[in-house]
């Protein structure tokens, strides 16, 4: 397999519905060893570099049920499928049973042949992993109970939603610092030496099958993280982090293995030094989604060395979807940013068509949509781009000539891409001597001025991009 090229492009798959969709379109029961090679084809074609099967591990019953007794998500369901019923509950695919492929999906030869049918038409294979808590019906409650976080009578008995007995034992359901507790899990303890020895050998296994992990949460594993959580349990945390540990074990046995951690409250940094290869980029979400031009540079003015371990995004199953969360043009601009400059690009599977229903992972399905033309058309021109030009050059951040625009340079050997938006709602006015106004190759909401000649108008989220030799 050939090196990732400079910007990469993920693109996040929901595993059971696309083989419930696939299933219904062909008429027969697909799993993973059974693709349409057009499938895989379609997806090749779009340009991705790595595919992200999420959620293919064994899911568990007991946590299904939990589920099922939960009122909040219940309405949710109901809120998603008008046609509802309980059997569209297969559990979340972040309460792992065990890291074995679910058999509905294919099991370990429906995943080998997946991984081959990527790596045929040059694309690697993305899968999770859940280092902070798992099922409580997995074996190690049973058989290391030490493993996790556990809780006395009293803990049980005054937070019944915080602790949960499973045989003889007290576990701690698993919690995000000082978030309300996720009910069908249970908390691994990350500083017992004989959790991360098994940790170590569990992702090995899984290196086995794929290119690499997108891990859930990673930043609860952080010993200054895990130690404020779980401060009132007494748990002394060892001189080396977790993934200090971790993740040089598991790159002697698979050295190329990817790591990309979901990552939040700035601990990017720490991650990437720890050993992680990418981290979310949440914040660029953030200042997108709430429009602020100020925020946006500050957040590219970072160094391209470290920006280029960042995955971008606006939309992947955690987030609402990409036109709810960023309404009118306003998802254009989101993602013309998020795609043109440096780090991962990664896109979750119904956004190149325009969904709009964010669908709970705890779903087998979900409803039928309209998709959307107009996104349709957009992607395929944004996705050009990006083929074309691989934004293998020298990025720079551009000294803004009016408070709410935001520009950057892709410096090539030859030529240059020059890229000016406006992520507000107001109107920027400028004229052609501060910016190369004449002739963008692909604008939209950039405007001539009246009669002024050689004035022109930025409008709400617009934006140009001009290729310059």
């Amino acid at each position: 397999m050939k090196p990732l090229p400079p910007k990469p492009l993920l693109y996040e798959i929901n595993t059971a519905i696309w083989l419930e969709e696939l299933s219904h379109k062909t008429g027969k029961k697909i799993t993973l060893s059974t693709i349409p090679e057009e499938e895989w084809d379609r997806l090749r074609n779009f340009g991705f570099h790595m595919v992200w099967l999420m959620g293919v591990w064994k899911r568990s019953p007991m946590g299904t049920q939990i589920a099922l007794q939960n009122t909040g998500l219940t309405k949710e369901f109901q809120q998603v499928l008008p046609d509802y019923t309980p059997s569209d509950v297969i559990g979340s695919p972040y309460c792992v049973q065990a890291y074995q492929v679910d058999d509905r999906f294919g099991g370990k030869e429906g995943i080998l042949k997946a991984r081959n049918a990527l790596h045929a038409r040059g694309m690697k294979l993305i899968l999770d992993f859940v280092p902070n808590h798992i099922a409580p019906g997995h074996t190690w409650t049973e058989h290391h109970p030490e493993y996790f976080v556990q809780g006395t009578e009293n803990h049980l008995r005054k937070f019944p939603d915080a602790y949960i007995r499973i045989g003889k034992h007290i576990f701690a359901r698993g919690k995000a610092l000082n978030f309300p507790a996720w009910q069908d899990v249970v908390q691994l303890n990350a500083c017992h030496p004989g959790l991360r020895k098994a940790m170590i050998e569990t992702l090995v296994e899984i290196g086995n099958l794929c290119d690499g992990l997108r891990v859930d949460m990673a930043m609860l594993m952080l010993n200054s993280i895990f130690q404020h959580t779980w401060r009132t349990h007494g748990i002394i945390p060892p001189e080396k982090d977790f993934w200090e540990e971790v993740i040089p074990a598991v790159k002697k046995e698979h050295p190329h293995l990817f790591f990309m951690a979901e990552a939040y409250w700035d601990t990017e940094p720490v991650l990437l030094e720890q050993g992680f290869d990418a981290c979310y980029d949440k914040r660029l979400y953030d200042y997108l989604r709430d429009r602020s031009p100020k925020l946006i540079r500050q957040q590219l003015s970072r160094s391209s060395d470290f920006q280029n371990h960042l995955v971008c995004f606006i939309e992947n199953h955690d987030e609402k979807r990409a036109i709810t969360a960023f309404p009118y043009n306003q998802w254009k601009l989101a993602a013309l940013v998020t795609a043109s400059t440096p780090g991962t690009f990664m896109l979750h599977e119904g956004q190149l068509e325009g969904r709009s229903t964010r669908i709970p992972v705890f779903l087998g399905r979900r409803p039928e949509e309209n998709t959307s033309q107009e996104v349709a058309e957009f992607y395929t021109r944004l996705l050009a781009l990006l083929e074309r030009t691989e934004l293998s050059g020298t990025f720079q951040l551009l000294p803004s000539p009016h408070p709410v625009l935001c520009g950057w340079r892709w410096q090539f050997q030859n030529q240059s891409l020059v890229f000016w938006c406006n992520p507000t709602r107001r109107v920027a006015y400028l004229k052609d001597d501060i910016v190369p106004l004449y002739n963008p190759f692909w604008a939209e909401g950039f405007v001539p001025q009246g009669n002024k000649q050689g004035h022109y108008a930025f409008q709400p989220f617009g934006f140009a991009v001009w290729e310059m030799s």
